[in-house]
């Protein structure tokens, strides 16, 4: 199946969809730093690129849109044209194997969807914060000086 676009009109409408700062990873944001959290945010030395990083804690969270990151893929790929189909399926390859690496180095990775945010915005923040609070518990407390 051809675009129905041209060449011209599909790189202009595809140069407007943003890596970063998208509304599901700024409603987030915004609930993290309600709880007085303060991510890190697009650590390129990261596999990956994760959206929020807590080094300390060495936790990595990635906020993935639905289509981009293809949830659900298998229902819904016999849909796409080639490119596509191709252009998801090597999105979720990369995004495994950036997981591993995190993972294997010793990081904590969380995967957030579009839609669970959307859905349960309270719950996606939990996921986030219950490692970090784990993590918390272990450190000695602070002496004043």
């Amino acid at each position: 199946m051809a675009d129905i676009m041209s060449k011209e009109k599909r790189s202009a409408l595809m140069s407007r969809i943003k890596g970063k700062n998208t509304k599901p990873e700024l409603a987030i944001a915004r609930e993290l730093t309600r709880k007085g959290l303060h991510p890190q945010r697009h650590v390129g030395k990261l596999p990956g690129r994760p959206d929020f990083v807590f080094a300390r804690a060495r936790v990595a969270v990635f906020v993935d849109g639905d289509f981009w990151h293809g949830w659900r893929f298998p229902v819904w790929e016999h849909k796409l044209s080639p490119f596509w189909r191709d252009k998801i399926a090597g999105n979720r390859e990369r995004d495994q194997r950036n997981f591993r690496k995190l993972r294997r180095a010793g990081w904590k990775v969380i995967r957030i969807w579009e839609h669970q945010i959307n859905r349960d915005l309270d719950s996606c923040i939990a996921r986030i914060t219950f490692p970090i609070d784990e993590w918390r518990k272990t450190m000695p407390p602070r002496t004043k000086q």
